[in-house]
């Protein structure tokens, strides 16, 4: 009988330890997914699940990324040379045929369609981010920089202040941005699209719309460029050159903020009550506010172009 007994106590404290572990490896599965990704030069991929830690992750290419995005339940990844990958969880991923060897710049997710966007007017969607579709940007000698989606409308900015417009990501209609600055960045939020530019690296060009047709060019009084823009808390954050970060509650006034960094920044967005911004060095900032910024060890001095999160 003691023996039995004995043989049942340890089974019972054998499978209390098998218990433990499993709770133990679900949570720590839960704490690791991947909520942000941010890409650059030399197929650089970096994920975090809460912008502060960040793991480098094989991309399987040498070729510079450019855009990055999340949407039907894949991270979709657009680079040089024609460049996409894919990636249901942001750690493995798969090479995808673009059938164009232009240069992306940019790529979004709505309205069950991927928009990828570029140099020469290339403009390509997929309705599963595998299968690609050349469509017709009637702007060849401009590159497309910028790419949203909000109130039933995709909306491209990029050279020279082209901006276009497209219901299904398929046609595209040429609109009037009455501006030659390029347009760099683009975003919706508080009810208006905002792109945002320069002249090179200077004179911030700001340009707002309630339904992507009709725009207006706001005073920015920034001597420097903004070059990415997004949109959180209630609150418009653009970065641009030499470390510059600009916020406005409205669209109309900026403030300038320290970024504590001199490199160049062009992505930024905003997750789980975090902005995120990614430089040219290789910095990773991040921020609750807006207002006070906190550098995070990206791990690369690799340039980061861009950096998006799974909503």
């Amino acid at each position: 009988m003691k023996n039995i007994l004995h043989v049942i106590l340890i089974s019972l404290f054998s499978l209390t330890i098998i218990s433990c572990a499993k709770k133990s490896d679900s949570s720590s599965t839960t704490t690791s997914s991947v909520s942000f990704v941010a890409v650059g030069t030399s197929g650089t991929i970096l994920t975090s699940p809460d912008g502060t830690t960040w793991t480098a992750q094989t991309s399987g290419t040498s070729n510079n990324i450019s855009g990055v995005t999340y949407g039907n339940g894949t991270f979709m990844i657009v680079g040089d040379s024609g460049t996409i990958l894919t990636s249901s969880d942001g750690t493995t991923w798969t090479s995808r045929t673009s059938g164009t060897s232009e240069d992306f710049n940019r790529v979004t997710y709505a309205n069950s369609t991927f928009v990828a966007v570029g140099y020469n007017g290339t403009i390509l969607t997929s309705s599963d981010g595998i299968t690609w579709t050349s469509r017709t940007s009637g702007t060849t000698s401009n590159w497309i920089a910028g790419v949203t989606y909000a109130n039933s409308i995709f909306v491209i900015v990029g050279e020279n202040g082209t901006i276009l417009t497209s219901s299904d990501g398929t046609s595209w209609d040429n609109k009037t941005s009455g501006t030659m600055s390029d347009l760099s960045g683009l975003t919706y939020g508080n009810s208006t699209f905002m792109a945002v530019g320069g002249d090179g690296y200077d004179n911030g060009t700001i340009l707002t719309s309630s339904d992507g047709t009709t725009w207006t060019t706001k005073t920015s009084g920034a001597t420097y460029a903004y070059w990415g823009i997004t949109y959180g808390n209630s609150t418009f954050a653009t970065v641009g050159p030499s470390g510059s970060i600009f916020t406005s509650s409205d669209g109309t006034t900026w403030t300038s903020r320290t970024s504590g960094i001199t490199n160049h920044m062009w992505g930024v967005t905003y997750g789980n009550n975090t902005f995120v911004t990614v430089s040219y060095g290789g910095d990773i900032l991040t921020s609750s506010d807006g207002i006070s910024w906190t550098s995070r060890t990206s791990g690369t001095t690799n340039a980061l172009k861009d950096v998006t999160y799974k909503e």
